[in-house]
């Protein structure tokens, strides 16, 4: 590999773009929370970088907004003003991502020409950028699936999509990060490391259905603790879709939730747990503890859910900000250990 200071430059300029990558997730986010995601229905990735200029431009973007679903069946009451609240967040949304291409973009042109990165090394470079190409495709496609006249917000199913593409890309990205900022792996632990597989991939099921609860708006289906509206089975589990009735799709990332908090649990205190390695000790704890905190904002977010804002930001909307922060950071986290904790020939 690259010398110590190419690597440590290289290092940081990936870590910089995990940052940026967790940022648009939750600009993603807010605009989701705020009704905002439907309010630009074209989509123009040279020509929409510049919001609407003048009175005209904004009145013609208002009256295209005026001929979906959403606004006639929820929004009919906004004024200009209101649109331009909403317009501002999907348009920062998308803006973000453009400046984000130039980020990656640029400088890896500017390594290469150093030599930083070789072309032999460009490989993984080069998949990033692909995936980050599908995963703005997919965005649009998600945002088309809610305008038409009939449809109040965009597909679940496309919005999981989106999201989960999302955290593919942020992933990949941090896995390549950590390929430049830790040289030396001093130990192997395959208990942890399969450990941590398996909680990957409830913690990817569970972030799907995740997806679903926010497309679906499910947290209000059940906004009671710890029961479901008074009971535990609710009686839709044998009749309805399990991945588009929303009471369903509550039910199962609840108990996914206790399902993953005591295999991380398990996992973090009685299994392997390696003095030699403290960096992977600590690492393990820190997936924990986000856990538990994940947790109690899932609950939060539940019981919040009866307060919701329309088109705004209030405690049910910043609660599930960060809950879905957090479960960035807990994926994260495991991916650490994972990388730590891999067999050398990995």
């Amino acid at each position: 590999m690259q010398d110590v200071k190419s690597t440590k430059i290289i290092g940081r300029w990936l870590m910089l773009g995990v940052g940026m990558l967790i940022i648009q997730i939750l600009l993603g986010g807010i605009t989701r929370l705020t009704g905002s995601g439907l309010s630009i229905t074209e989509w123009k990735p040279i020509l929409g970088t510049l919001p609407p200029l003048n009175e005209a431009e904004w009145m013609l973007a208002f009256e295209k907004y005026k001929t979906i679903g959403q606004y006639r069946f929820l929004n009919a009451d906004y004024s200009l003003s209101n649109f331009k609240f909403i317009f501002f967040w999907e348009w920062f949304h998308r803006n973000w991502a453009k400046f984000m291409g130039f980020v990656f973009v640029i400088p890896l042109i500017y390594f290469v020409i150093k030599k930083y990165v070789s072309v032999q090394n460009l490989v993984p470079f080069i998949g990033v950028f692909t995936v980050a190409a599908m995963q703005g495709l997919i965005g649009w496609i998600m945002v088309q699936s809610g305008l038409n006249p009939d449809s109040l917000y965009v597909s679940h199913i496309k919005l999981a999509l989106h999201f989960m593409s999302a955290l593919v890309l942020t992933s990949l990205v941090f896995w390549l990060a950590l390929r430049y900022t830790i040289q030396a792996k001093t130990t192997t632990n395959k208990t942890v490391f399969f450990g941590a597989i398996s909680i990957f991939i409830l913690l990817a099921v569970q972030l799907t259905f995740g997806a679903y609860m926010a497309g679906l708006k499910a947290a209000s289906a059940a906004a009671t603790w710890p029961s479901i509206n008074g009971i535990y089975l609710p009686e839709t589990l044998s009749t309805k879709s399990w991945i588009s009735n929303a009471l369903n799709v509550h039910f199962v990332h609840r108990n996914l939730a206790y399902i993953i908090t005591i295999c991380v649990l398990i996992w973090t205190f009685a299994i392997g747990n390696n003095a030699a390695n403290r960096n992977l000790y600590k690492a393990k704890l820190i997936a924990f503890v986000l856990v538990i905190i994940q947790v109690i904002l899932g609950i939060g977010s539940v019981l919040f859910s009866t307060k919701q804002v329309k088109n705004g930001m209030g405690m049910f909307e910043w609660t599930a900000q960060i809950h879905q922060l957090v479960a960035i950071l807990l994926l994260l986290s495991l991916i650490r250990v994972i990388y730590l904790a891999k067999p050398t020939k990995l």
